[in-house]
């Protein structure tokens, strides 16, 4: 057994309940908001998913790890969670095309977390109590100063983090010799949402959040991608300011995720902050333009105001979420602009959903 898996771990929350249990990953010290995964697989893929920068994953599974870690199983460059909590994190993995275990993976990627806590019983806590802050420590043993640690922690209300996960600098994927070409607004952008575009045929060219319009201009893009992100959107004016500039130009554009509520907010749709958000990959959502349902995959803490919706002159909904009746996804009702809460490329995931991507390179076409 590894020295981390011999060492104490503790769990702190906001709410001053505290879990014990053993160090896994890297030994040190964590915070963030904490958040739930209810779904069975695709660890790997969560793990790397930007829009969870800045929040503490508790992994609803009771084995995490038992496949081991891929260097192809991956949304992202880096470990994007800041840590995690399970009831079983393994070291030992049954796939033999695996490139590591999970311990291993953490351990190098930095990500301190925390096993044999009972998450069952941890994730009622939030779904009951809501989101909020923890604290995770496999190297201080102080209560009071965990919790004074702890209290510093910013709160995912007002946080700005699309610009922090963000592209630093602009890249292409897919045919340059495509017929179609689409500009991507990088917030923290899955690299299976671009592999169903390229597949798709389309040229991809990805900008950082903060590009100006008038950069992309030299491009000429047939369509505009605006991407999933961590973070609240209230703040993100910038983004407000050129998803409106982008549907003055009456081209086709697809939302996804964050980019689903900035398409609201330049609708003059309010975004609020969730009890506890979605995450999983089970999620339905009711279709009401076709009636048909499919089961989804989702990661977000934020949504858009139903009732402003319902009111809006130049929006109309499209998908509800079978669960809770949140709005899943949106189109306007003049110009060739629709968005969906949750991510249709679906990594992990069922494929239920990606004939959005086939709905987008549609509008280009015609």
């Amino acid at each position: 057994m590894s020295e981390s898996k011999q060492q104490q771990a503790i769990l702190m929350l906001e709410d001053g309940n505290v879990f014990y249990g053993k160090a896994f990953g890297k030994i040190g010290t964590t915070t963030g908001e904490i958040c739930f995964n209810t779904g069975m697989t695709g660890y790997q893929e969560v793990f790397t998913d930007p829009s969870y920068y800045g929040q503490v994953v508790i992994m609803n599974a009771a084995h995490i790890g038992n496949y081991g870690v891929k260097s192809a199983d991956v949304e992202s460059n880096s470990v994007k969670i800041k840590g995690l909590i399970g009831r079983n994190l393994e070291e030992k993995y049954s796939r033999y095309q695996a490139d590591d275990s999970l311990q291993q993976y953490l351990s190098e990627q930095g990500i301190v977390s925390i096993y044999g806590v009972d998450t069952r019983a941890l994730v009622a806590h939030i779904r009951n109590c809501g989101a909020m802050n923890c604290i995770i420590s496999s190297e201080i043993s102080d209560l009071r100063e965990l919790k004074d640690q702890l209290s510093k922690t910013p709160s995912m209300s007002g946080l700005e983090l699309a610009s922090v996960v963000s592209t630093k600098e602009v890249y292409e994927l897919g045919n340059p010799h495509s017929r179609y070409r689409i500009a991507v607004y990088d917030f923290g952008v899955k690299k299976n949402i671009l592999n169903c575009l390229t597949e798709r045929g389309a040229y991809v060219r990805v900008y950082p959040a903060k590009t100006p319009l008038q950069e992309i201009n030299d491009f000429n893009p047939h369509g505009y991608f605006v991407s999933n992100g961590p973070g609240d959107p209230a703040p993100m004016d910038y983004a407000v300011k050129t998803m409106k500039e982008i549907l003055q130009k009456d081209k086709p554009l697809f939302g996804i995720c964050l980019g689903h509520q900035l398409l609201a907010m330049a609708n003059g749709i309010p975004t609020f902050k969730m009890h506890h958000g979605h995450r999983g990959l089970n999620h339905p959502v009711k279709n009401i333009i076709t009636g048909r349902s499919e089961i989804t995959t989702q990661n977000h803490g934020f949504g858009i105001d139903p009732e402003a919706v319902k009111k809006s002159d130049t929006v109309e909904i499209t998908h509800v979420n079978l669960n809770d009746d949140s709005i899943e996804g949106i189109r306007m009702k003049h110009k060739p602009a629709f968005s969906v809460q949750y991510h249709p490329e679906s990594t992990p995931g069922p494929f239920d959903s990606r004939y959005l991507f086939d709905e987008f390179m549609g509008m280009m076409k015609g």
